[in-house]
């Protein structure tokens, strides 16, 4: 199981700078309505061949500064509890508040590696700005620039240390985590699979809790089936759910081979839900969506295919993944949800031999070679499977460096319509031959 960083903090730090330049990508983090509707982004990351996954906690923007630290304190309180690791961002800039004193005081009585990073030290002066930081009493101090770069390796370097060693599964059985947002019926479902009351039900989202295992071995299927479930306490019932349901998830997640992605037909296919996709997407994760609740649905001629367009459209460029229509209280449709998830454990364990792979690939790119880029042709000679947990395929030429991403998804989609790869992500990789 991969390791989890969170990086925290009060907003406007430049978390999020930080935080899109170890993914990666350029994902602005923002409110859509200030202080009611906040995204959250999850990442991978590597760091001297360590993966491990980033949550930026983000900060909330409310009126008042009483609400505002609560609020904060919620959001700490909830990264120490799931983190293996916690960036704590400060900014030089505006030295040492209040705000940062409240969630350094949080910090401090946490056994857990903390890593205090000052941003925006991006000259000597502000380097030397920087030592009143040591009165927050988290020890030493790593000096950076979001925007730059600059100090980010030194952090990374030291953070990498104290994570803990990737953890492979001796178990042989699949393994299926059903993940989703609070109160979507992913216990429910569980329990109507196995025949027995295992996990407790409420109308309270966030009833579950902890990461638990059961095994499923009926009508000739046997895997092991992860909930994100447990007994909550009531005090932590008024926890900030969404983003409690996604550091879980981000657990079951890193542990499975195929998530099955359960939402509430009465809310679709919202923010939230797309985060828990994606995060499995990138994990190179097998993936089902089930639609729950659809009973609870008013039905037209076309309800299923516009619902269905719906997520096809949020879920570009990756499409290819099985959509079923379920009710876990009528148990309609459950096990042809098992027998989906199924199928895309085999689909992402599937190897091609070599020889047939290159006999329909090749014909296909000599008719529809790469595009010449900067008046340079790409010859693609040939191609084959790399021995990984999940579909990755390297094609080899004489300039790589010269197909653009477009072709890439070109050749995924001729390898999808060519082969069963319905619900798992492929990786394209051009090498030199």
């Amino acid at each position: 199981m991969g390791a989890i960083v969170a990086i925290v903090g009060r907003p406007n730090v430049g978390k999020s700078t930080f935080f899109n330049r170890l993914i990666q990508r350029r994902e602005a983090i923002v409110d859509a309505v200030s202080g009611v509707t906040r995204d959250r982004h999850y990442g991978k990351s590597d760091w001297n061949g360590r993966e491990f996954s980033l949550i930026d906690t983000g900060g909330y923007v409310v009126g008042s500064d009483d609400i505002f630290e609560k609020e904060i304190d919620k959001q700490v309180e909830l990264a120490i509890d799931e983190a293996d690791a916690i960036i704590f961002m400060v900014d030089v800039e505006s030295g040492v508040t209040g705000m940062d004193e409240d969630v350094a005081k949080l910090l401090r009585r946490v056994d857990k590696p903390v890593f205090l990073a000052i941003n925006k030290v991006d000259n000597a002066q502000r380097e030397a700005d920087a030592v009143e930081f040591y009165s927050l009493g988290l020890g030493e101090y790593y000096t950076l620039s979001s925007i730059n770069g600059s100090g980010t390796g030194e952090l990374l370097d030291a953070l990498v240390k104290v994570l803990p060693e990737t953890v492979e599964d001796d178990s042989e059985l699949p393994r299926f985590a059903v993940v989703g947002r609070p109160n979507a019926g992913k216990s429910s479902f569980i329990n109507a699979l196995i025949g027995e009351e295992r996990y407790i039900v409420t109308d309270i989202a966030g009833t579950t809790r902890d990461s638990i295992d059961t095994k499923y071995n009926r009508f000739g299927f046997e895997f092991n089936l992860v909930d994100t479930a447990g007994i909550r306490r009531k005090a932590k019932v008024k926890e900030d759910l969404e983003f409690y349901s996604v550091m879980r998830s981000v657990r079951a997640i890193e542990h499975a081979d195929v998530c099955i992605l359960l939402l509430d037909a009465t809310r679709g296919f919202d923010g939230q839900v797309q985060n828990i996709f994606w995060l499995a997407q990138r994990n190179n994760k097998g993936i089902v969506i089930l639609v729950n609740k659809w009973d609870l649905v008013e039905k037209e001629t076309n309800t299923v295919r516009d619902f269905e367009k719906k997520i096809r459209e949020a879920m570009e460029p990756f499409v290819d993944v099985p959509i079923l229509f379920i009710s876990v209280l009528n148990k309609q449709r459950i096990f042809k949800a098992i027998e989906t998830a199924v199928e895309v454990y085999k689909n992402r364990s599937k190897k091609i031999v070599t020889r047939k792979l290159n006999d329909i690939m090749l014909p296909i790119i000599e008719n529809r070679p790469p595009p010449a880029y900067k008046g340079k042709f790409v010859k693609i000679k040939f191609c084959t499977q790399l021995p990984t947990p999940y579909p990755q395929f390297a094609f080899f030429c004489n300039l790589p460096q010269y197909v653009r991403e477009p072709y890439k998804r070109f050749l995924e989609n001729k390898l999808r319509e060519n082969y069963d790869f319905s619900g798992v992500p492929i990786t394209v990789f051009l090498r030199k031959k």
